[in-house]
């Protein structure tokens, strides 16, 4: 096609030249028609030379890196899209791990919970059942000794009162006489305790 078009050129400027060779004058050789014939040849072996050049050798190189390139890019857009789906994957996958380890805490950590409040209880338990057998143990003691202490009292006031009366008048008493002084005054202060 490019032959096509250049034997045309050709065609015409030669026929061209006939009627435009009386204008040569001098001045610019490039129009002079007398050199034009030879101008087109060498314009159309120069041009062809390159023509040929350009689409053996200088356009497949070109026409091969673009599509070199062009697949380089698409291989690296269809690489990033899949680490990118990786990528959207691995967090989605990261925040299912975070909840999930949330909500294991959350249990460990009510269990634990429950784990230290049945403690406390149970060692709660244990101690109001000491303090409350301690209380009763110490309420039984004291009702025994509400219960001995007036015939102990008794007793060590007879025998306070037997000592007394043997160091004040050198002699000895007879015991049951002072027991029943001691009892009979033991008597009325109860019975005033008691309202009586």
């Amino acid at each position: 096609m490019l032959i096509r078009i250049l034997l045309k050129i050709f065609v015409v400027t030669t026929l061209c030249s006939k009627s435009v060779f009386s204008a040569e004058s001098g001045g610019m050789p490039q129009l002079d028609p007398e050199y034009w014939l030879s101008q087109i040849f060498w314009l159309t072996v120069t041009f062809g030379f390159l023509f040929i050049i350009l689409s053996k050798f200088v356009l497949p190189n070109i026409s091969s890196n673009l599509e070199n390139r062009k697949t380089q890019i698409l291989n690296n857009i269809d690489i990033a899209e899949k680490q990118r789906d990786e990528s959207e994957n691995n967090i989605a996958e990261y925040e299912k791990i975070i909840l999930k380890t949330k909500g294991d805490a959350k249990n460990l950590i009510n269990e634990a919970k429950v784990k230290v409040i049945e403690e406390i209880n149970k060692k709660k338990n244990l101690l109001d059942s000491e303090i409350n057998k301690e209380i009763s143990d110490t309420e039984n003691e004291i009702i025994k000794l509400k219960k001995n202490s007036p015939e102990k009292i008794s007793q060590i006031a007879v025998d306070t009162s037997l000592d007394l009366i043997k160091q004040l008048i050198g002699a000895e008493v007879n015991k049951s006489n002072i027991s029943a002084i001691v009892q009979d005054i033991s008597k009325k202060e109860r019975d005033k305790q008691n309202g009586i």
